[in-house]
């Protein structure tokens, strides 16, 4: 093992690892350069658990003379047999190292074993990677050297450990930074955010198209069912027009209740006013026939729903509002509340969709004039249209 350049892989990991921009490349840089210092490495995997609603976390795994191989795991798999007895699952839990030599019948009680002698693995060994803050991720090394590690070897692994473990921490935290913020308040708007964009009074004007909806009927709702299934049939709602508006360029930006507010920007990436009317109008229609297609068993009733939602296009002021030192990061401006008012007229003419006459004037969606309406809080009244294949039905309060 050449210390010197033991210590040189040390220093650039602690410098950040410049050469490689991207985690996948720093650690096939670093497994790479561990080898030519002479630490005879075969798979090596890194395993960071991630803050995330859907995703358990990350793993990496480098090979000699292949691509750095990465992937995710759900939650599912702490309830997962094979989770249970991987050397893994003791890292995590408890933060201590574990070795399975191949040559040692202890190391039989874990079956990963199997598949490393299919390799021609002699030594495997589980480290932990350790935060400032004490929370444990994972790494694996393995080796078909002869007789396993030495400890000269397993030393070097354990000193790399500790720089690898504060570069993957900084990384982390960034990428936690852009999930949560992506998670909660949207991807254009979390971008902005980590961009700068924090003092309150940073707001851009753009144009869009706004979508705005709720639940027909759900104060009744919320009256009648506990609290735990009306958050559970809220969720499955929300999930027939979230994938959709995001499948389709959109952005939701609040969710209000049972009320959502989205945006679908008019910009280089989404397209023309047009384009971008039109695929808001995909999305309407999947969503539309994913809350019909919804149903709830509730005893020996089917709970079914509909919903209702406006869609309008102009001019929105977005970026941070709020008080003090707790912002909304939304968009406001009399277009969105022009949408709000059109989504009330479309729950009292028992329709689903709805639009202004500006969005259905770009929009080519078989649309029938509904009349004309006065709008609260505007000086003109506003032509309302709906789709041609909507017919309507009872309002539901």
């Amino acid at each position: 093992m050449n210390a010197s350049e033991l210590r040189d892989i040390i220093e650039w990991m602690i410098g950040g690892a410049r050469s490689a921009p991207t985690p996948p490349q720093m650690m096939a840089e670093c497994c790479e350069r561990l080898v030519r210092a002479g630490l005879p490495l075969w798979r090596i995997g890194v395993f960071v658990r991630t803050l995330h609603p859907e995703i358990y976390g990350r793993h990496f795994f480098w090979k000699p003379g292949a691509e750095v191989e990465t992937g995710t795991v759900d939650h599912n798999i702490l309830d997962s047999p094979e989770f249970a007895v991987s050397p893994l699952s003791t890292v995590f839990r408890q933060g201590v190292e574990v070795r399975a030599r191949l040559d040692d019948p202890a190391s039989a009680r874990f079956p990963i074993v199997v598949d490393l002698q299919a390799e021609g693995v002699t030594d495997y060994i589980a480290v932990p990677l350790v935060y400032t803050d004490g929370f444990v991720n994972a790494s694996s090394w393995t080796t078909r050297q002869p007789g396993g590690f030495t400890e000269e070897q397993l030393d070097a692994i354990r000193s790399i450990t500790v720089p690898l473990a504060r570069y993957i921490e900084i990384i982390t935290l960034r990428r936690t930074a852009s999930l949560l913020l992506d998670t909660y308040v949207g991807n254009r708007a979390g971008e902005r955010i980590m961009g700068g964009q924090i003092r309150r009074g940073h707001a851009d004007t753009m144009d869009a198209a706004i979508w705005l909806s709720d639940l027909r009927g759900f104060t009744a709702l919320s009256d009648r069912l506990p609290a735990e299934t009306v958050v559970e049939i809220l969720n499955l709602y929300f999930d027939c027009q979230v994938t959709a508006i995001r499948d389709h360029g959109g952005e939701v930006l609040k969710f209000m209740g049972d009320g959502l507010l989205a945006v679908f920007p008019v910009d280089e990436y989404l397209g023309d006013e047009v384009q971008v009317c039109s695929r808001v109008l995909e999305a309407a229609r999947a969503s539309r026939a994913g809350v019909e297609a919804l149903q709830f068993a509730n005893g020996d009733a089917v709970e079914r729903f509909r919903f209702g939602l406006a869609l309008h296009l102009g001019r929105v002021l977005y970026g941070n509002i709020g008080g003090g030192n707790r912002l909304d990061f939304t968009c406001i401006g009399p277009a969105v509340n022009l949408a709000a008012r059109l989504e009330k007229i479309a729950g009292r003419l028992g329709r689903t969709v709805v639009a202004s006459e500006r969005f259905a004037g770009i929009s080519d969606g078989g649309w029938s004039d509904l009349g004309e309406f006065p709008i609260a809080g505007f000086a003109k009244a506003e032509r309302v249209y709906g789709l041609y294949d909507e017919a309507p039905v009872a309002a539901a309060s």
